[in-house]
């Protein structure tokens, strides 16, 4: 570990505070921390209930307890009880997958935190039939999935299940949670090296693994659960050497194992290789505000910019790895980070009644509806309706965003001290000291307000305080029951050193002032924040029901103002700021906004898919009337634009409109995909390649190897004697879709489909169109059909016919 630096040293009669850089492994008395061999824990993780949230934190999880989050039984079909694997001794029944776990790892805690017996007597159903699930051989959950991989297990979903079981111990401590868990170690120990991890979700998530491996080590002290760590490790993917994938969720899920791993190497190269991996997501696809990075639903090249998405579940698992990594390390950049994506991102998932989720979340978007985005969007489908029966995974993994928040918010530190990563109001009751309890309440408005109060509440003793002295604020303050403590120089942490009493009260103040990012790898655009908060365009919303039921309706978020300005970023000031109340992640109780001069761009519009259209060099050249115009936190707008170009009334950019589609031709096919559209045939947007992922495409997926047809249906005959078609291939993505076999053009004559006359050739190729010349004919209706290759489906880019 990198030694203690301690950058100034101020004794008072009242404390003694030094500024600190970094923080080393130590030792504490009262809460579990890393045994040896393991390098020595920096903080430790409280029992859940040990950190109480208050004002709009425990909002959050109030509202999550009555939204569609604490009543997903009655929602969701993978949580029906009658037959559900998940609760049968024997693993026999359906709805085995992640969904259960996913649900109850954030359910059973929301109860836990609230004191909520509705959700802790529903949790507990569910972790005792978990519990009699376990067979003589230590194995457990759903017998479908072990033998999902040709009989080989597939250990993905117990791995969430573990954690689900980890927080119900640290609740109430069980000596039957660790006997099981110890079982089932042994049983996977047992699991031959070429068995292990043989599909995609396991193989990408072994931290998952990795972390309930040593929850149980540091519990029990059984070394043999260390070499399951090594085989653990070994057998999954490599992220040492780079991101294997780029999946939007493994890679928030996945990029901290190696410093996971490096507990047990103590290799510094492993510990880096975490920074690495999020520095190339981040330089590549991550160059916007909110935490995130663009994967709707998979990292793409090409597609960056700040109109691409991430997944709900993206977002509460970033939050999760920064946590972990953040008690692992002592490093103020991960709480930093986490915030980031809880204040900026989370809350706008949802809607503010937490009753309603969408699937994908853009920095820049100004409509979220039903309607189908893709390829703009990689997931096809309505991916940005608000639905609360929709969206499988995020809907029911969204559930342990806010409860892990809350109970990351204060750790135990060396020292027998505690530590305050993550400000918010709250309260914490621990073991400090020679092993006085204290209770400690954090009155604060952050991240609203720029004032944070620690009250000690009951209890005395003498112990360090750890504050987080975040790198945004410039000149933070310190003082003590009224009177200032003198620190000077920089640090990522204030250690406040004191006999504290009951009535003491410590005030931190974090100045916040506004602040410009600009992104080059946009065309300049910029960003704006104030403290830990990134702020977005005020867009007048207005929610249009789309399905659902009269209890647990689904809404369209439709905008009722202009959206495409460009900023003058000198002209920003703070217009609002008051104390939070109710739900602050909302536009009707948002405490604090801006205001700045703006103008519109009439070029920027939405594109054929219903997308912001890509940002453009700035500064934009624009003429339009200079307007005022409202910023509020990212968290509180639904509809946002939250990276603007800037402008000029003489020497900016002309910016070019977004090429649209020509009306489309009748057509219908033999089969089309559900995230595709026979309409891409004829809408004259015409592909750079093959496998140009930006133009709407038509494909047969997943039909391979058959005969298939595609046809248009005119209104009047068309009198043709030439095609050209532009064939879909996706194999430079790995993807299954190639150029046909072999295909020929039909035309309908009296109820009878013959084919064309041609003295050449029916071309396949790649990248170009292939043009058939044939001899005149009169029609109505004409027909591709095509052989597809063996194991192999196909699709069209453009079908011209004249």
């Amino acid at each position: 570990m990198i030694p203690l630096l301690a950058l100034l040293t101020m004794a008072t009669p009242q404390a003694t505070v030094r500024v600190l850089n970094e923080l080393p492994a130590g030792t504490n008395d009262f809460y579990v921390g890393n045994r040896a061999p393991l390098l020595p824990s920096v903080f430790r993780k409280l029992p859940v209930g040990a950190v109480l949230p208050r004002g709009w934190v425990r909002k959050q999880l109030e509202l999550q307890a009555e939204g569609f989050i604490g009543n997903l039984t009655e929602i969701s079909k993978w949580l029906k009880k009658e037959n559900n694997a998940w609760l049968s001794p024997t693993g026999a029944g359906e709805n085995g997958w992640e969904e259960v776990p996913y649900w109850l790892k954030g359910f059973g805690d929301t109860g836990y935190i609230l004191g909520d017996q509705r959700i802790m007597a529903e949790a507990k159903v569910w972790i005792e039939g978990v519990l009699a699930s376990q067979r003589e051989d230590g194995y457990f959950g759903p017998q479908s999935n072990k033998v999902a991989n040709g009989g080989a297990a597939d250990v993905w979903p117990n791995m969430v299940m573990l954690n689900v079981l980890q927080t119900s111990y640290e609740h109430r401590p069980d000596p039957q949670v660790l006997d099981f868990m110890t079982r089932y170690f042994e049983w996977q120990s047992t699991i031959p090296d070429k068995q292990m991890y043989l599909s995609y979700w396991e193989k990408h998530r072994i931290g998952d693994n990795l972390g309930s491996i040593y929850w149980l080590y540091n519990r029990t002290g059984n070394r043999s659960l260390l070499k399951l760590a090594e085989k653990v490790h070994k057998n999954g993917a490599n992220w040492i050497a780079g991101v294997p994938d780029w999946h939007g969720v493994n890679i928030a899920q996945a990029f901290r194992e190696p410093a996971q791993y490096a507990l047990m190497s103590k290799d510094k190269r492993h510990m880096a290789a975490t920074e690495t991996d999020y520095q190339t997501v981040r330089k590549l696809y991550g160059q916007v505000p909110g935490g995130l990075f663009a994967a709707d639903e998979n990292a793409r090249p090409g597609f960056d910019d700040p109109r691409q998405a991430s997944e709900t579940c993206t977002m509460v698992e970033m939050m999760l790895s920064d946590e972990l990594l953040l008690t692992m390390t002592g490093q103020r950049k991960w709480a930093e980070r986490c915030e980031d994506v809880a204040f900026n991102s989370l809350p706008a998932s949802m809607t503010p009644d937490l009753k309603a989720l969408r699937y994908l979340t853009s920095p820049n978007m100004a409509v979220s509806d039903a309607t189908s985005k893709a390829p703009g969007l990689q997931n096809s489908g309505p991916m940005q309706l608000m639905d609360p029966h929709d969206h499988r995974c995020c809907q029911h993994n969204v559930s342990h965003g806010w409860p892990y928040y809350a109970e990351h918010l204060w750790l135990a530190a060396n020292g027998n001290g505690l530590a305050v990563g993550m400000y918010a109001p709250s309260e914490v009751t621990a073991k400090v000291g020679v092993g006085d309890e204290v209770k400690i309440v954090e009155d604060t408005d952050y991240p609203f307000g720029d004032t944070v109060k620690f009250r000690v509440a009951e209890g005395q003793g003498k112990f360090p305080l750890l504050l987080r002295l975040p790198s945004w604020c410039t000149n933070p303050k310190l003082s003590l029951n009224g009177q200032p403590l003198t620190f000077r120089g920089k640090g990522a942490w204030a250690e406040v050193d004191r006999a504290w009493k009951t009535g003491d009260e410590l005030t931190l103040t974090l100045p916040m002032a506004i602040t410009v990012d600009k992104w080059p790898k946009h065309g300049d655009a910029v960003s704006i924040n104030r403290g830990p908060l990134s702020y977005s365009l005020q867009i007048e919303e207005a929610n249009v029901r789309k399905g659902g039921t009269e209890k647990w309706p689904a809404f369209e978020i439709r905008p009722q103002s202009p959206w495409n300005y460009a900023i003058d970023p000198a002209s920003i000031r703070l217009a609002v700021a008051k104390k939070a109340t109710g739900q602050p992640w909302s536009l009707e109780e948002v405490p604090v906004s801006l205001k700045a001069k703006a103008r519109r761009i009439p070029e920027w519009k939405l594109d054929t898919f219903g997308l912001v259209s890509p940002l453009q060099q700035s500064p934009a050249l624009t003429k339009e009337p200079l307007e005022d115009i409202t910023l509020v936190p990212m968290g509180a707008a639904r509809l946002r634009i939250s990276v603007f170009p800037t402008f000029s009334l003489t020497k900016g950019t002309k910016w070019t409109p977004p090429q649209m589609p020509k009306p489309s031709l009748p057509t219908s096919a033999s089969h089309v995909f559900g995230g595709d559209s026979v309409n891409a045939l004829s809408d004259g947007l015409f592909p750079k390649s093959s496998n140009d992922a930006h133009i709407p495409r038509f494909t047969w997926w997943d039909h391979k190897g058959s005969t298939e047809w595609v046809q248009y249906n005119l209104s009047t005959p068309l009198a043709a004697s030439s095609v050209a078609v532009y064939w879909f291939d996706d194999r430079q993505s790995n993807g299954l879709c190639r150029i046909p076999k072999s295909w020929r053009l039909l035309y309908l004559d009296g109820g009878t489909w013959k084919e064309v006359q041609s003295s050449g050739t029916f071309a396949i190729a790649r990248d170009k169109l292939n043009v058939v010349r044939f001899e005149p004919v009169v029609a109505a209706q004409w027909r591709i059909e095509a052989v597809l290759q063996p194991g192999f489906s196909a699709g069209i880019l453009e079908w011209e016919i004249k």
